[in-house]
């Protein structure tokens, strides 16, 4: 028995009619007949009484319908599943990302795959950039959103976010209260709060440097690893930071968030994953996060750059 008998019987039984059925069918009906009577006799029962000018089901009839519709639906939604599936609709996707992605790019990437492509299952989980190398080198994660440089082996990456630099402040510092952008040089004698180099040596390596474009060395007092506690250690005026510009939609008491006049550096957030790895899930990702981000770094960049 082919799923093609199946069709040919439920369209006759629907219709109750061999050449309506033929004609939905696109086929002449003395084959439909064949058909019909082929599959009548591989089950050994009438399925179908027929007259000259009528046809009705037998009890053997309507009790294979019922059971034939339910194959053909299952058969069809189990086509769509697997089409849906090799355009990476369907399937699952691990996405892990850096604290400061929670504060830009990442909330709108994952509220718009979701509603695009409601059945693929996202998976979260916030790590470092080293921790996420790690993981997509041992295939924990698939993607991941993280800092440069990214130079391990078999894993490849690109630049999906550029963003500058902005003074974050202890709101009773002198310079809070100055309206309008900051001069870099004004925080030379202010202790600085700083990522580890070792943990995001991209981003600590751009502070020093236009530090240092600004006539003076940053003196590191604190470290910490999450941009969360470097904000949260400003609000305890333990010093001051540079931060990437999204960080001011973390609103956090006693910071004040400041542009500088300067050019700064462009913060870089990149989107990794393991080389050769063609999964249509995550192809479908990368390339959504690539056209969000276009829109967000203009954001960032025009805001930044307009007086406060």
């Amino acid at each position: 028995m082919e799923l093609r008998h199946l069709r040919y019987f439920v369209a006759v039984a629907t219709e109750l009619h061999f050449g309506r059925a033929a004609e939905k069918l696109h086929i002449s009906q003395p084959p439909l007949s064949m058909q019909i009577r082929a599959l009548e006799d591989e089950l050994g029962v009438i399925l179908l009484r027929r007259t000259r000018r009528h046809v009705s089901l037998t009890c053997a009839g309507r009790a294979f319908l019922q059971d034939a519709k339910q194959i053909l639906e299952r058969t069809d939604q189990a086509i769509l599943t697997a089409r849906r599936a090799g355009r990476g609709e369907i399937g699952e996707l691990a996405v892990g990302f850096i604290s400061v992605a929670d504060y830009n790019l990442l909330p709108l990437v994952l509220r718009e795959f979701r509603r695009q492509y409601p059945m693929v299952t996202l998976s979260l989980k916030e790590s470092t950039t080293d921790a996420q190398i790690s993981d997509l080198t041992e295939g924990r994660i698939d993607v991941g959103f993280l800092l440069p440089p990214v130079t391990q082996p078999g894993i490849e990456s690109v630049p999906i976010l550029r963003e500058p630099l902005i003074a974050a402040l202890p709101e009773h510092h002198p310079l809070a209260r100055k309206k309008g952008a900051i001069a870099l040089g004004a925080l030379a004698k202010a202790p600085f709060i700083i990522t580890p180099r070792h943990m995001a040596p991209g981003l600590y390596d751009d502070i020093v440097s236009f530090c240092h474009s600004a006539g003076f060395s940053p003196q590191v007092t604190q470290e910490a690893i999450q941009m969360q506690t470097v904000v949260s250690l400003v609000s305890a005026e333990m010093g001051v930071a540079l931060i990437p510009s999204s960080l001011k939609n973390l609103r956090r008491a006693g910071v004040v968030y400041k542009p500088l006049r300067e050019n700064s550096p462009m913060s870089e957030i990149r989107l990794a994953w393991r080389n050769g790895d063609i999964s249509p899930a995550l192809l479908l990702f990368r390339d959504l996060a690539r056209e969000m981000a276009i829109s967000v770094t203009q954001s960032h960049v025009s805001q930044v750059r307009t007086p406060q």
